[in-house]
């Protein structure tokens, strides 16, 4: 019998799996078994994601690619690669993504809009486009995006990021539908306020810690541990019959 915390035999691609919440998933994922792609642009993230699973998972494979989601090119090359390597790819965490740069909404560049939508958005449909008609013709698959807690909540002066995040979880709706009869399930995970290094300056800041954490039920941050157990839940058959759902990891944050 399979157990649905194992994964021994399953390949999944992380995009972001380098650090904060991508590499808590990857982590996950080895943990439990499975070999595990990551695509990230910084290559010292990379080197050290592989070099910290490799040391301490579960010996199945780990391989990481120096991919920019925002690149068409580089995401087909990518999943090339990754193919290549592994042979398969059975679980997607769409997760890569880049924080945006706040700004009034009649000051924000178009310069600005399109860097924020080019990874959070327009990333996300390149990998998950260069990785569906693989997974169609094996008739199995998990995709999962990463959304954010900001599709709902309210972000001012960062209303890209909101969007791109809002955005994503229509997708996983879409999608879900989409891809059913072809044995792929979709979902969206929407994580809250998570330390990592894109959040670390905003929520070790006094005005964060005097409104933002009061509102937290839990009282205390997400931390990329939070999403080890959730992403073998999800890539796995324990969640066999759950698709184009939105699930919400925030610690209470948005009931509260």
């Amino acid at each position: 019998m399979t157990y649905w915390h194992d994964l021994t035999g399953h390949v999944a691609l992380v995009t972001g799996g380098n650090s904060g919440i991508g590499l808590g998933m990857a982590r996950g994922l080895h943990n439990a078994g499975a070999a595990v792609a990551i695509w990230g642009t910084n290559r010292a993230n990379n080197d050290a994601a592989v070099a910290e699973l490799t040391g301490a998972g579960s010996g199945a494979a780990v391989a990481a690619f120096g991919v920019d989601v925002a690149d068409e090119e580089s995401v087909a090359a990518g999943t090339a690669q990754t193919l290549e390597t592994f042979g398969r790819i059975d679980s997607l965490f769409a997760n890569a993504g880049v924080p945006g740069r706040p700004a009034p909404i009649d000051e924000m560049s178009t310069q600005e809009w399109r860097r924020v939508m080019s990874v959070n958005l327009d990333g996300q449909f390149y990998t998950v486009r260069a990785v569906a008609g693989h997974m169609k013709a094996r008739h199995t698959g998990s995709i999962v995006f990463t959304s954010s807690v900001s599709m709902s909540e309210g972000l001012p002066f960062s209303t890209h990021y909101a969007a791109a995040k809002a955005a994503l979880t229509a997708m996983a709706r879409g999608l879900a539908v989409e891809l059913a009869r072809d044995g792929i399930r979709v979902n969206a995970i929407v994580p809250g306020w998570t330390q990592a290094a894109m959040t670390e300056d905003l929520l070790s800041s006094p005005a964060a810690q005097a409104k933002i954490l009061p509102r937290v039920p839990l009282r205390r941050w997400g931390a990329p541990d939070d999403y080890e157990a959730l992403a073998v839940w999800l890539a796995g058959p324990g969640s066999g019959y759950v698709t184009g759902q939105t699930l919400v990891i925030d610690g209470g944050y948005s009931i509260f």
